[in-house]
């Protein structure tokens, strides 16, 4: 239980100011929902969509092999052949993307945005120098330090985007001579939030300036190569992740045949709603922070199967409660997303879909540990291969049927199947006795309290007066119904944890 206990106590670190930054950066595209109607905001979500896909090809997986090579190779030499690597790459990679700029924003469709597409090609390149020095600060279990220039980054990306569109946008208004107003430029408009973003990256690196100032010139080429053996099945499984992830948003556009208007409003909905149940994603990102080098760490322990086992069970509890909270809330959620543009709340029927779909994501990632322990990268790549096939597939279909609503499906059916079959072949390679009646139990709890709300919120008219008093009571029922299940069952378990467990009774 020590190794949970060192693990929860990480992931807080990471997760606390992590939480913070994610939820500042999140309320930033909720104003952005209040200042720009849905075909404005659809430029935004294009971007973001395209620079996850730039992430993986610029880091090409040395993040995860830098972990799992600190663990039988010198530390600073790893360091020092990684970062050059990187280095290099990148300029590469940067100058590429200039000189195929043209061909790369027609596809995106950005043609009438060049700036949008420098900007985001400076974000990836100012990203992905901190990758490394990032990752030593994990693998050196400093989640302080990588917490707080992580939120720093935040921190200084809201106040650039406060500063522009509050301060220089009031001046601009009233006096465009002055000389806050002459900063104000109308034209970029959404853009703004691109540009606090790129500002919010460079200030990240320099806050690596320490990690970045142990680096030497010196390259190990046979290590290199190793690593670069372990790493290109990686990036088959990021480009994969990607395309489960991001696709739809990138496609959009190019499969439906309706107006461009409409469809650039349809974009803009779809991106705002996802937003929604990106939420999970975000938990599960935290709690990879800490749990990637941990999980390499504990592979050399005998009971290290064991540990995976408890740390997928807490892992399914927390995402369950994620999922109801997002799900059993949505009036609120829309009340967030849609007080001002009142179109944004049309596709709120997705956000659960995309939530429970995120669930099976985070299970994904947990079960992922085996082929990495094992060195079977590929097998990895070809079951995310398989799932980017469903992807495509279905949104082809399906988007132009159902629009957004078939697009949230396909993104379910996808991690869903991911999911079924990395358990199946991680059981085969890597046995982990993972209690599956209980994470079954779990899951299918959550999804039957979601229905039910549902079901007797059905039966009130909006019009009621009643309607708020029955819609969150009941979303207060079923939480504290599935919290009262899950403390009845872990309450043994849930003891030994750090903070919490003094509130529970070890002998359950």
């Amino acid at each position: 239980m020590s190794g949970i206990k060192k693990l929860a106590g990480q992931t807080l670190w990471y997760g606390a100011p992590n939480i913070l930054s994610r939820f500042l950066s999140y309320g930033l595209s909720l104003l952005g929902f209040r200042i720009f109607d849905p075909a404005a905001t659809s430029d935004l979500t294009q971007v973001y969509a395209i620079i996850p896909f730039l992430n993986i090809l610029f880091t090409y997986g040395l993040e995860t092999s830098y972990f799992r090579f600190a663990q039988r190779k010198n530390p600073q030499t790893l360091y020092n052949t990684l970062n050059i690597s990187i280095v290099i790459t990148t300029i590469l990679f940067t100058v590429i993307l200039f000189v195929f700029k043209t061909p790369v924003m027609q596809f995106l469709e950005l043609g009438n945005k060049p700036l949008y597409m420098t900007w985001m090609i400076w974000i990836v390149f100012f990203d992905t120098l901190s990758v490394i020095p990032l990752a030593k600060l994990r693998l050196d279990e400093r989640p302080r330090k990588y917490a707080l220039i992580k939120m720093g980054g935040v921190v200084f990306n809201v106040l650039v985007v406060v500063f522009f569109l509050f301060v220089a946008k009031d001046a601009y208004e009233k006096e465009p001579a002055s000389v806050l107003g002459a900063l104000y430029d109308p034209a970029i408009g959404v853009g703004y939030f691109i540009i606090a973003n790129l500002a919010a990256s460079i200030v990240t690196l320099l806050f690596l300036y320490k990690e970045i100032s142990v680096f030497r010139p010196l390259f190990d080429f046979r290590l290199w190569k190793e690593i670069m053996y372990y790493s290109y099945p990686l990036v088959i499984v990021g480009f994969g992740g990607m395309i489960n992830e991001m696709l739809s948003r990138v496609i959009y556009k190019k499969v439906l045949h309706n107006d461009p208007l409409q469809e650039e409003r349809e974009l803009g909905i779809f991106g705002a709603n996802y937003k929604l149940a990106v939420l999970i994603t975000i938990f599960i990102q935290i709690f990879r922070l800490g749990a990637e080098p941990f999980f390499f760490n504990q592979s050399k322990r005998e009971d290290a199967p064991k540990t995976y086992a408890r740390v997928m069970k807490f892992f399914v509890i927390a995402c369950c409660f994620m999922f109801l909270i997002i799900s059993l809330f949505l009036d609120f959620w829309q009340l967030l997303i849609a007080s001002r543009f009142k179109e944004y709340a049309e596709g709120i029927h997705i956000v659960p879909v995309l939530a429970m779909a995120s669930v099976f994501l985070g299970i994904y990632y947990n079960l992922s540990i085996w082929y990495k322990l094992t060195d079977k990268n590929m097998t990895g790549a070809y079951i995310t291969l398989a799932g980017a096939a469903i992807t495509i597939i279905l949104n082809i279909w399906w988007i132009p049927v159902f629009g957004y609503t078939g697009s949230a499906w396909a993104t379910f059916v996808c991690y869903a199947f991911m999911m079924a079959v990395n358990y199946r072949l991680g059981q085969k390679y890597y046995p982990i006795p993972y209690p599956k009646k209980k994470l079954l139990a779990y899951l299918s709890t959550a999804a039957l309290c979601y229905l039910l709300h549902e079901l007797i919120v059905g039966m009130i008219a909006p019009a009621s007066p009643y309607y708020a008093i029955v819609y969150y009571g009941s979303s207060a029922l079923f939480i504290g119904l599935f919290t009262l299940l899950a403390v009845r069952v872990e309450a043994r378990e849930l003891a030994g944890l750090p903070v919490i467990g003094k509130y529970f009774n070890r002998q359950g």
